[in-house]
């Protein structure tokens, strides 16, 4: 029998017009290259969705097989499975090698044949399972081993003017899908219909958009009732009720990239309770906003809008920190978790990062103004302050619909 090969290099037709031009990842590639340097990394072995993305251009579906990138001093090798034949390579701005699943554990052989043994190699501690690291090491047989979590996070959260162009877009897609969702909204509907119609909207708003793109993972969670009472809670098939507190997010994904829209609103009518509690949060977030600044930090942020809630005596109603970082990163994958607006950041806001005001309050089901209230706006750092790139209005004057 012929002998099945190990990996091999599946270059098939032309390269795909990426998101980005090849310069924008060369860059990148270069800067990691200087990250690398500093560490004394000879080889970086990525396996995150995010971070193959963000250096190479291709955003993976592992369906249950690994998928890495490999970078060196003068390579960068996508490693692909056999079942996504070429498409890897052309959404990739460098090399690929595809391995093959004739023999397990072909994708740590195809990346020894770009790193070579007992090197220093780096890895992702916030990604690398226990199972995947011990075969790292058996294949790699590294010289030694170095963490780049928190260094290429920090890449990440320092955009390119190509990124904050793309963020952009997806916000302006985000509240087209908030605006077909506040014309959906009607009593006795489903949950599931006005999603859809956010959704769809979002779509086809992306494909006039980026029309050389490929096309996933854009959704809504657009929930209602006592569905509310959590930020990421699933769809259902509950019909709106004349009275109902709404919970609007839209979540675009273009190429890798993740923004969102996220609103209260109310069906034909808001009660006086609700309506209290609603104009509470929507001061918090305006509060919140005028914060986001150069050289304030993340934590002190957290605790000036925490004594704003505390004041008016709501704090022990919010349930998450208030805002995070954007960039390459989705519901499944990524996390710049360096700059999220919690009391345990110390991260201080600069020019070019991104990052979300959401402060959300959340009452029992069992109190008056029960439900969960949120808004959701994305901001740039700028050199004075801060530049909001969500247009969709919030607030009840707007948003009592249906």
């Amino acid at each position: 029998m012929t002998a099945r090969p190990e990996m091999y290099r599946f270059h098939n037709g032309e390269k795909a017009p990426l998101q980005f031009a090849v310069a924008e990842y060369e860059a990148r590639i270069a800067h990691l290259r200087s990250i690398m340097s500093e560490l004394g990394v000879e080889a970086a072995v990525f396996t995150s969705m995010h971070n193959i993305s963000y250096y190479s251009g291709f955003t993976y579906c592992s369906f249950g097989r690994p998928y890495g990138l490999v970078v060196t001093a003068d390579q960068a090798v996508t490693i692909s499975a056999g079942i996504d034949a070429g498409q890897p390579w052309r959404r990739s701005f460098c090399d690929n090698i595809t391995y093959t699943d004739w023999q397990r554990d072909n994708f740590w052989r195809a990346i020894l044949s770009v790193t070579g043994a007992a090197q220093v190699v780096g890895y992702e501690s916030d990604h690398l399972t226990l199972l995947q690291r011990g075969k790292l090491e058996h294949f790699l047989s590294p010289k030694q081993t170095v963490d780049l979590y928190e260094a290429t996070m920090q890449q990440r959260m320092h955009k390119s003017l190509a990124e904050l162009e793309i963020i952009r877009a997806g916000a302006a897609v985000a509240d087209v899908g908030g605006f077909a969702i506040r014309d959906a909204v009607k009593a006795g509907v489903r949950e599931i219909d006005v999603a859809m119609a956010g959704r769809d909207a979002m779509e086809m708003e992306i494909a006039k958009r980026f029309p050389d793109a490929e096309y996933r993972d854009t959704w809504v969670w657009f929930q209602s009732g006592l569905n509310t009472d959590g930020a990421h809670n699933p769809v259902t098939a509950r019909q709106l009720l004349r009275g109902d507190i709404l919970s609007l997010n839209t979540f675009p994904m273009i190429s890798g990239y993740y923004t969102a829209l996220e609103r209260t609103m109310f069906v034909q009518e808001v009660d006086a309770d609700s309506l209290k509690i609603w104009e509470a949060n929507v001061a918090a977030h305006e509060y919140g906003m005028s914060l986001l600044k150069p050289g304030a930090s993340c934590a002190e942020i957290t605790n000036s809008i925490n004594g704003f809630f505390e004041e008016r005596d709501l704090l022990q109603h919010r349930t998450f920190g208030y805002g995070h970082s954007f960039g390459v990163l989705s519901h499944y994958y990524g996390r710049e978790a360096g700059l999220e607006l919690r009391e345990d950041i110390d991260t201080v806001l600069e020019p070019g990062m991104v990052i979300s005001m959401e402060p959300m309050l959340t009452i029992a089901a069992d109190q008056p103004g029960a439900g969960g209230y949120r808004e959701h706006d994305i901001l740039i750092i700028t050199e004075d302050g801060n530049e909001n790139i969500t247009k969709y209005p919030y607030g009840p004057e707007f948003n009592v619909v249906g």
